[in-house]
């Protein structure tokens, strides 16, 4: 357990991710809390940088609030003096964390991508296919994609490696009608 997951003592740590934190509320609820750690290639980086989980947090409730009319989303009508009476673990938890139903997250990361980088361009060095999309010959690395390209990989647990995989893959671990 990392000092970052130690932070929150009231409550039950469930999970710790490379990146985030996930603390039990309730049977309808966790606390879903951004440390500032870096993760990149699926490797915890040691060095942080300061108010990242912040800027996360921040991000992400954006786009989740953006997108309400579209799209339901995990987000929980509590807030977190109702679930953090004590004011040194509110004061950490504060604007790095989110108050979220309980749902069983799909086992796919949805990634876009607008340049060839990372994973995407170890496949294409490979065989100038990036989850199972060709891509044209000659591109060097971040060069810009033709278009945006969604390229979803498997969720890997800590240690191991996100592996991108095909659409075809991702309706068989999801169901069309999802992947879709």
């Amino acid at each position: 357990m990392s000092s970052d997951a130690q932070k929150i003592k009231s409550l039950p740590l469930v999970r710790e991710g490379k990146v985030r934190c996930l603390y039990a509320v309730d049977e309808n609820h966790f606390l879903m809390v951004a440390t500032d750690r870096v993760s990149a290639f699926d490797v915890i980086l040691p060095t942080a940088i300061k108010d990242k989980g912040r800027l996360l947090t921040e991000i992400s409730l954006f786009w989740f609030k953006k997108t309400q009319h579209i799209i339901p989303n995990h987000l929980a009508n509590l807030t977190l003096e109702e679930v953090l009476p004590d004011p040194d673990e509110y004061a950490w938890a504060k604007g790095r964390s989110m108050l979220v139903k309980r749902l069983t997250p799909l086992p796919v990361e949805a990634i876009v991508r607008g340049f060839i980088a990372g994973s995407g361009w170890k496949d294409y060095q490979a065989s100038g296919v990036v989850c199972g999309i060709d891509l044209p010959a000659g591109l060097r690395l971040a060069d810009p994609l033709p278009e945006p390209l969604y390229t979803p990989s498997s969720k890997a647990a800590i240690g191991d490696h996100d592996e991108n995989i095909d659409f075809q893959k991702t309706v068989h671990l999801l169901g069309r009608g999802v992947a879709e």
